[in-house]
């Protein structure tokens, strides 16, 4: 009796894992339908409204001058770009004047300065940005963020009037070396694959990488600093727009992040720090993750083998390959990084997950950019600025 329960199990989550690749799969193709046309039947007053591109930033990355740039060759009629700093010594300003350099008077400015309105950092460093704003459409833009030419059209796309945050998950592109692919594994189709399924079902959620406002939901709700609510402000971005009786819906096809060589202990300390953010904002929501990845479907097939006369590793070779060769030929068809040891790596990363979901539970700590951050609400934090 127990091994046909846990064939079931096998079974149903097998099923459900390949079904919810063919929904992230239909939600991100390619629309045949010029974008142009498509801002048209938005019912926007205007389809390309003037906007005001926020990012904060902090330090020299690999790709920063490619990212940052990027915020200055879109395709857009009108836009504004404020960088936020909060540290007069940031050796990323010299690059950010470069740039401003290079544009039209107007097009960009620079922010120094900290407004410590939470234990967020990057809120902190917004918030002058949201202030300085000339426009009522606001992106609040990661650096990290490479922004296509139609990167506001996108946005603006997938307004109607009961979606109040439109944002994309980063997508993992440009990555070097075998434990960069191992996070784009976690970041493409894992992570924004069950973001964007949960989209197609009318229960979309915020991500902090591009997220573009309607600036009067926010201020309804008292300005920027109601983000502040919680400890990561995409968290409080989507209980703000439920609240308002709205929804968060996300971009047809995700914005990459560039992310050259990358570390073991990189991937583990981002993973785990958004696993303990998750379960500090949405417990009920975090709490079934761990039936999303493929290891507990290999231990009930291997559980129900010997009652069914198979040998147990075969079952799990059969349930990994029935797994992991759809996601790669997903992540293929989306044009998004793939090559022969993808399935290697989404083995890899689905063993390595129920060790990070455990770790989001016990864990309440953790760095981020040389700061020390906590989901404890009983403690009252102050932390040194960073973007």
């Amino acid at each position: 009796m127990t091994g046909m329960i846990a064939a079931v199990f096998c079974l149903i989550m097998t099923f459900f894992n390949l079904v919810s690749l063919a929904i992230a799969g239909w939600r991100c193709r390619l629309r045949k339908q010029p974008l142009d046309e498509r801002l048209l039947l938005t019912g926007l007053e205007n389809p390309t409204p003037p906007v005001s591109i926020v990012r904060p930033v902090c330090g020299l990355e690999t790709f920063s001058e490619q990212t940052l740039r990027s915020t200055f060759e879109l395709d857009y009629p009108d836009y504004e770009v404020l960088f936020c700093v909060q540290k007069k010594n940031d050796p990323i300003i010299p690059l950010i004047k470069k740039l401003l350099g290079e544009q039209p008077a107007g097009r960009g400015c620079l922010l120094v300065g900290d407004d410590p309105i939470s234990p967020n950092p990057k809120l902190n460093n917004c918030f002058k940005g949201w202030q300085a704003a000339k426009h009522q459409w606001i992106v609040l833009a990661d650096s990290n963020v490479l922004a296509p030419k139609d990167y506001l059209q996108q946005m603006l796309v997938r307004f109607t009037p009961t979606v109040g945050l439109v944002c994309s998950p980063p997508l993992g592109v440009l990555p070097r070396g075998w434990r960069a692919q191992l996070e784009c594994a976690f970041l493409n189709s894992f992570q924004a694959r069950w973001q964007f399924c949960a989209d197609a079902i009318g229960a979309g959620f915020a991500q902090g990488k591009s997220m573009m406002w309607r600036r009067e939901i926010v201020e309804q709700s008292g300005g920027i600093a109601v983000l502040a609510s919680e400890i990561a402000e995409d968290a409080a971005a989507t209980k703000l727009v439920r609240n308002a009786g709205m929804t968060v819906a996300l971009v047809d096809r995700p914005f990459g992040q560039p992310l050259g060589p990358r570390t073991l202990r990189a991937i583990y300390q981002r993973q785990t720090r958004w696993a303990r953010l998750r379960r500090a904002s949405f417990p009920l929501m975090y709490a079934p993750e761990v039936f999303s990845c493929s290891l507990l479907p290999m231990l009930a097939g291997a559980y129900a083998a010997r009652d069914f006369g198979f040998e147990p590793w075969t079952v799990v070779a059969l349930v990994a390959a029935l797994y992991h060769l759809p996601e790669a030929f997903a992540n293929w068809a989306l044009r998004w990084p793939t090559n022969l040891l993808s399935p290697v790596n989404y083995l890899l990363r689905d063993l390595l997950f129920p060790v990070i979901w455990i770790d989001g539970w016990l864990g309440d700590d953790f760095v981020w950019l040389g700061n020390s951050m906590t989901v404890r609400e009983d403690v009252d934090e102050t932390v040194d600025g960073a973007a």
